[in-house]
């Protein structure tokens, strides 16, 4: 369940829903809200803006209000259930826009690049992932071993759950609204191995699914620890395909006609 501190969507729907997950955002909030007013400003279509509170312990829910009060594309969720996964589905489940876009609140991924995620620039997609492994796609500053734990990571998502794509994790993702609705109703993983779930769904369900490759930076202040984020990111992975093998995920219809060229069962 999530409550929301500010208004309903408006009427008609945006064409772009951007929802950022905030855990004890307080300290860069401000920068980030800033900077997507400076996109939103920059549009020529309808934004909304749903900043998901969970469970912040410091004011992040707070400045996320005061923001709503002059901002009227934002609102402001919370989700009770700890977690990314959970976080953004709540989002997800309650934006109204024709494309849903999650966005990680310490904004590595500059506002500029989602210009790709949207036509006329990409077109022919359900799922569009942010890469920083697809061809064209730039990292900055990001240590060696950080970089090396994640393609690690990357290889045991293609070898235990999603095959054909190099970056499952990227923060950056956009939905077009029915796929995102279908997905994010089946999930059942609150964690950061959300994910990994997510996409494993798209490939069963066969939504067309594509790689987008970003320039992203590297934020010191990330809120992954490496060691035991990596550890429960692999602990949900291995959920993932115990859920598959054991049929979790094989009620409701099948798109027609949506089969992603990285599909492979």
């Amino acid at each position: 369940m999530t409550g929301s501190d500010e208004k309903p969507a408006a009427a008609g729907g945006p064409r772009l829903s951007l929802i950022v997950p905030a855990y004890d955002e307080a300290a860069r909030l401000p920068s980030t809200l800033q900077a997507i007013a400076e996109f939103v400003a920059a549009q020529p279509f309808a934004v909304e803006v749903l900043v998901v509170d969970n469970n912040s312990r410091d004011s992040t829910r707070e400045l996320a209000a005061a923001a709503a009060e002059r901002l009227p594309y934002l609102r402001v969720l919370a989700e009770p259930q700890q977690g990314k996964g959970a976080a953004v589905r709540a989002g997800m489940l309650a934006a109204a826009g024709e494309f849903l876009f999650i966005a990680d609140a310490d904004l590595s991924m500059p506002l500029a690049e989602l210009r790709k995620f949207l036509p006329p620039a990409l077109d022919d997609f359900d799922v569009a992932i942010g890469s920083r492994e697809a061809p064209g796609a730039v990292r900055y500053d990001e240590p060696p071993h950080r970089h090396v734990m994640g393609r690690v990571f990357n290889l045991l998502v293609k070898l235990l759950a999603v095959r054909g794509f190099e970056d499952t994790q990227c923060g950056f993702k956009c939905f077009r609204r029915a796929a995102a609705r279908d997905l994010f109703r089946r999930q059942t993983l609150p964690d950061w191995s959300f994910d990994v779930e997510i996409l494993f769904l798209a490939q069963r369900l066969g939504y067309r699914i594509v790689e987008v490759p970003i320039h992203w930076y590297y934020r010191e202040q990330s809120r992954i620890r490496p060691l035991r984020d990596s550890l429960r990111m692999l602990l949900g992975v291995l959920r993932v395909r115990w859920n598959g093998w054991r049929g979790v995920y094989q009620a409701g219809d099948r798109p027609q006609g949506r089969r992603n060229r990285g599909q492979k069962e």
